[in-house]
């Protein structure tokens, strides 16, 4: 029973987290204690620093984001069709991981062995794409994955601003993607 109890309390404080700093970048966590519903004091039995809990929130978003992609790509037919449907499922999650871009995360050499599949796997899909025509054979796959990169981040503050809703934002971005880089227009 203690196990449950403390999981959930856990949960709270995590979620609190992302809430809280989503908002908040620069948030304490006695604001993360208070939107939880516990202490500071069970706040920092869990999590001892703000570092620490930003470090879980991290973890926990790359789970976030690799569940929604394998969710989101599961029907796709094309390297091209995988990017794109990638696009829409990770800018929703902007309002949540959007803060997690402006910290200083270090979760060991698993955080970034992670972080280095995640670029390689968007590397792959980029020069599969390429050669399906999404994208022009004399752009680089390096130039082609971080423009992807930069325009779901893009993505994410324009809804996050309120300039776009998420489905808008996916479009455009796409769209910017492949007019930009696109390999059907010969008007070299």
């Amino acid at each position: 029973m203690t196990a449950k109890l403390k999981l959930s309390t856990q949960e709270a404080i995590a979620e609190a987290g992302f809430r809280v700093f989503s908002r908040n970048p620069g948030a304490n966590l006695a604001e993360v204690a208070e939107l939880a519903g516990t202490t500071r004091a069970t706040l920092h039995r869990y999590y001892p620093s703000r570092q620490v809990l930003v470090d879980e929130l991290a973890r926990r978003a790359i789970q976030e984001m690799d569940a929604a992609v394998q969710l989101a790509c599961a029907d796709s037919r094309t390297a091209g069709e995988a990017l794109q449907y990638t696009l829409a499922a990770l800018i929703p999650l902007g309002d949540r991981h959007g803060f997690l871009a402006h910290e200083q995360i270090d979760l060991g050499e698993h955080f970034e062995q992670d972080f280095l599949r995640i670029q390689a796997e968007t590397a792959q899909w980029v020069e599969a794409a390429r050669l399906e025509g999404v994208f022009a054979r004399d752009v680089p796959t390096e130039w082609i994955t971080r423009t992807y990169s930069y325009l779901l981040y893009a993505a994410w503050e324009s809804v996050r601003e309120e300039e776009a809703t998420p489905k808008q934002a996916a479009t455009l971005a796409w769209r910017t993607l492949t007019s930009g880089l696109g390999g059907s227009d010969d008007k070299h």
